[in-house]
């Protein structure tokens, strides 16, 4: 595997001070030599969500231990230590303020597992702080965001994992293979899907923000705004905040497709749409399609929230060697057509399918593989790459490419549909600076993403 590129410059940054605490800017190594014989030393940011699994899962290896738990709500902390103290036999230190966990040159790698907007922020002081990261999916709330994270992993050689589980799965290394050895054909086409059911909410009043939560904390670098539970209960749906289901939960499959057909930036995107189903105050799409256009490919991402018939697979079809999903009413299948067959792929497991033209009416199968959720996997991929140092199988330039995908989709959505030129050179969108205005955003201090990281 490819190694962390080094440095053309001088590696090791005195140190400085970072938003009122003092966060030593490590040198090209972890803050702490990692030894073969040595526990990874683990701090976990955000316990909801993916948080609540992230932490005893890793607290269950024999290679790692999970130091710390952070969260801006001390009620989630509280909550969470019995099950990281139960698989490791040890109880975490819990803190507020994560930056508590970068002064502490113990620790070898952080887990953010955050709302979106604070996935860059959170990357980027730790990879100043010497830091390996796990970042979960999407890895940033903007473009410019996604540039300056893999910026600071390559300026600080930190090993930084998205979390886009499906490249640590053998079963879509066998797809890629597969499709790379040309059984499946010229590929012209590919269709990725995520439709599931998530009803739109109701207005709230503004209000005081519980005692345990640290609100401005929360909204961090997000536009300040007087406190509301909607926006911490379905922040995945407020542009400030997050972009919509495309970016919350279709960029696993967008990733994963983007990946098995080895295309890299799009030329030009569009993505019409809107919120037809119910009526309420969630600002991002339930109902969405986006076109990409590749050279001689054209990619395409449909989205409905309102769709309780589409399945999303649950456990057993992900794990069960004998069984595969009915495609047709998979949620979140990718579909390739190639000139020789037609792929289906599912995510997180389920495996792959290929099928031919039919005989006397009847579905021909050409190949198939099984293969169960990459959640292990993926997590070994990240202690791997720890030790030896080597790119991970999602290294955040891939997650950034595959995020920047759902990004532009939801610029052209919120600018009306308006079809964008991207110039992969410059990272901007050609002739539109409306488009260009949104590839960024301003920040608060003292929660700022600098230009320089």
């Amino acid at each position: 595997m490819p190694e962390i590129p080094s440095l053309d410059r001088r590696a090791f940054l005195s140190t400085s001070t970072q938003a009122g605490l003092g966060l030593a800017l490590a040198a090209t190594q972890s803050a702490r030599a990692t030894s073969a014989n040595d526990k990874i030393v683990l701090g976990l940011i955000g316990l909801r969500g993916r948080g609540s699994v992230l932490g005893p899962d890793f607290a269950k290896r024999d290679d790692c231990e999970v130091a710390y738990l952070a969260d801006v709500d001390t009620r989630w902390s509280a909550e969470r230590v019995p099950g990281v103290e139960s698989a490791q036999g040890r109880a975490p230190q819990t803190v507020q303020d994560f930056r508590r966990i970068l002064d502490d040159k113990s620790v070898d790698a952080i887990i953010v597992a955050t709302p979106d907007h604070w996935h860059a922020l959170a990357t980027v002081w730790g990879c100043q702080a010497g830091k390996d990261v796990y970042v979960e999916k999407p890895v940033s709330h903007s473009p410019w965001e996604g540039r300056k994270m893999v910026e600071a992993a390559r300026k600080y050689q930190r090993v930084v994992q998205a979390g886009l589980q499906n490249r640590s799965a053998p079963y879509n290394h066998s797809a890629k293979a597969y499709i790379d050895s040309g059984k499946l054909g010229t590929i012209h086409l590919v269709k990725v899907f995520n439709q599931k059911s998530w009803p739109n909410v109701k207005a709230q009043p503004d209000g005081a923000a519980p005692a345990t939560l640290d609100y401005d904390m929360w909204t961090g670098p997000a536009p300040e705004s007087p406190y509301n539970v909607n926006y911490v209960n379905t922040w995945n749906h407020f542009w400030r905040f997050s972009g919509g289901d495309i970016i919350n939960d279709g960029v696993h499959q967008m990733d994963l497709a983007r990946w098995l057909v080895g295309v890299d930036y799009p030329k030009t995107a569009y993505s019409v749409g809107g919120r037809f189903a119910e009526e309420g105050v969630l600002e991002s799409p339930d109902t969405q399609v986006s076109v990409f256009e590749f050279d001689k490919l054209t990619f395409v991402f449909e989205l409905s929230l309102y769709t309780p018939y589409m399945i999303k697979s649950d456990s057993e079809v992900r794990n069960r060697a004998d069984l595969y999903p009915y495609w047709p009413q998979n949620a979140e299948r990718i579909e390739i057509y190639g000139s020789e067959g037609l792929m289906y792929v599912g995510r997180h497991g389920c495996g792959w399918q290929v099928y031919g033209r039919q005989h006397q009416r009847q579905p021909v199968l050409v190949a198939q593989e099984h293969g169960t959720f990459p959640d292990p996997e993926h997590k070994q991929n990240f202690c791997d790459s720890i030790r030896s140092r080597a790119l991970p199988s999602a290294d955040i330039e891939q997650g950034r490419r595959s995020t920047l995908m759902c990004q532009l989709a939801n610029i052209s959505y919120r600018l009306g549909g308006e079809k964008l030129t991207f110039d992969a050179a410059t990272e901007n969108c050609v002739g539109n600076d409306a488009a260009n205005r949104l590839l960024k955003r301003e920040y608060r201090s003292p929660w700022v993403v600098p230009e320089r990281v």
